[in-house]
């Protein structure tokens, strides 16, 4: 049985969790795919620090990761530092040393996936990146060897189970934002500085690595339309309830008249669609192509042991083909199509929209509104006021019919100059789903 000597950058979180599994489902591992699989070697800054679970006498600990990287005996390097850098540097190296690199870095992949795709072509070696969307959800692979045949039209989900976590409890608890966010802390699901998830971007990283492989086009991450949830609030939560909707923060890819649109905001939804139903830091993603229809993918989006099966399923295949002298081929990394999709512009997108304007309690003031809206080619759905108190100011909760995005952007510029408005208007874009 040949031997496949795994080098591993990292030895955090998810690092642990690949050790973990290959104690664990080691030797069945081994038997798919017919190897024995080795962990030569492991490079991590704090080589002392105690991991629960794991006895670290046993296992080969070096502290620079050039003796990883320059081991010419180390076939696969899984890389789990995490950032831009060094990880950026330590993975072109891997690859122009004729090494084959499993990692979960989106932020990476996301700034950087284009280089290091051509660089792994260039060197004919594999890069497997399963887990950095969606944990331990096979969807990557689903998307680039399970639906070749077929023309994909949109991509869209739940892809960040920080915010997915926040977002269900305001609504099942009716707790703030602020509430939430310092709970979420406390057991972990989001970090000490959760700016990366709250603002959205993690969801970005990861729909610019979805949309590159479903619809085979180069994005850069400064043209996805990206907008957080921090300004969310509990009344609009329970607006929405009342109405018939859940609010979650979606990441959006759509092919549509020749061009692609691409955002992630929070996200209106019909109670009764299946994304409504995913609740805590679980992740879902549907998927519809042309020949298979719809696809929904759900399952835990983090965490360590889902986030490592995920990196094992990479190095699994790659250890097996190495193995078995399998070449890796150009086609097998995501390229771009000979006429990919341009970016259609945010302000060009169509949208339906629930409106909150806080509304002095007058005669005349909802027919000023829905006047700056007429004239604006957007019409109503249907209008709620929120109490009464007359000569305050008082929510006035309305639902519009489909409009573009531009024509609504200056209508709440309009609206929001009345005098009888006393705050910002609140917009969450509304979608089927």
């Amino acid at each position: 049985m040949n031997e496949i000597r795994i080098g591993l950058l990292g030895l955090g979180t998810v690092g642990a969790g690949v050790v973990k599994i290959l104690d664990t489902h080691g030797a069945e591992m081994q038997e798919r795919t017919d190897c024995r699989l080795t962990l030569a070697a492991i490079a991590d800054a704090d080589l002392t620090r105690e991991r629960e679970g794991i006895d670290l006498a046993r296992l080969h600990l070096v502290p620079d990761a050039r003796q990883v990287l320059d081991d010419p005996s180390i076939q696969i390097v899984i890389e789990l530092i995490g950032g831009l850098e060094p990880a950026r540097t330590f993975i072109l190296r891997a690859l122009a040393a004729g090494k084959h690199v499993v990692t979960a870095n989106k932020a990476l992949l996301a700034h950087h996936g284009a280089e290091l795709f051509e660089h792994a072509r260039r060197h004919r070696v594999m890069l497997g990146f399963e887990a950095a969307v969606a944990g331990g959800i096979p969807l990557l692979r689903a998307v680039r060897e399970g639906l070749p045949a077929n023309r994909i039209a949109s991509v869209f989900g739940i892809v960040n189970g920080t915010c997915n976590y926040i977002l269900s409890k305001m609504t099942d608890e009716g707790l703030d934002f602020s509430v939430v966010l310092k709970e979420a802390q406390a057991r972990g699901y989001a970090e000490a500085d959760p700016a990366l998830d709250i603002e959205g971007m993690d969801s970005a990283h990861k729909l610019q690595i979805l949309a590159m492989l479903a619809f085979r086009t180069s994005l850069d991450l400064k043209d996805i339309y990206t907008e957080g949830i921090t300004g969310v609030a509990h009344e609009d939560v329970v607006n929405a309830a009342e109405l018939g909707y859940r609010i979650k923060l979606l990441a959006i890819a759509k092919a549509s008249d020749g061009g692609l649109e691409a955002r992630v905001h929070p996200t209106m939804i019909p109670a009764q669609s299946p994304l409504a139903a995913v609740s805590g830091v679980y992740n879902a993603v549907f998927i519809s192509g042309d020949n298979v229809g719809n696809l929904m993918f759900y399952g835990r989006g983090a965490g360590q042991l889902p986030t490592a099966s995920a990196v094992w399923s990479d190095a699994l295949e790659i250890a097996r083909r190495v193995a078995h002298g399998i070449p890796a081929l150009p086609v097998e990394l995501p390229s771009v199509a000979k006429a990919p999709l341009p970016l259609r512009p945010m302000d060009e997108i169509r949208s339906a929209y629930y409106l909150r304007v806080m509304a002095l309690d007058r005669p005349g003031v909802l027919a000023q509104v829905a006047g700056i809206l007429g004239r604006h080619d957007i019409s109503l759905v249907s209008v709620l006021q929120k109490g009464r108190a007359e000569g305050e100011a008082v929510p006035v909760v309305m639902l519009t019919h489909d409009a573009r995005e531009r024509d609504m952007r200056a209508a709440l510029a309009a609206i929001d100059r009345l005098p009888v408005v006393a705050a910002r208007t609140a917009m969450i874009r509304v979608e089927p789903a």
